[in-house]
C-alpha cells in the first residue's frame, strides 16, 4: 500500500489495496512503467463523472 500511495495514483484506499494485492500475487518483471499526464487527467475526470448524480454538486456534462 505504501508503494502505491507514494506514487500518488488516482485511486481510493479500496482500489489501492486491490492493486497492491494484485501486484503481490502477480509480481511484474523488473522494468519501468510510465503514464502520461493527459491519461492521469482523463482517469481522474472519469472518476468524477461516475459520481455525477450520486454526490451533491457533481452534475453530468451535457
Amino acid at each position: 500500500m505504501t508503494f502505491i500511495e507514494e506514487r500518488r495514483l488516482p485511486a481510493d484506499e479500496i482500489e489501492a489495496s486491490a492493486i497492491a494485492d494484485e501486484i503481490l500475487s502477480n509480481p511484474p518483471e523488473i522494468g519501468y512503467l510510465t503514464i502520461s499526464s493527459a491519461l492521469q487527467w482523463r482517469i481522474q475526470y472519469s472518476r468524477v463523472i461516475e459520481k455525477a448524480g450520486y454526490v451533491s454538486g457533481i452534475e453530468r456534462p451535457k
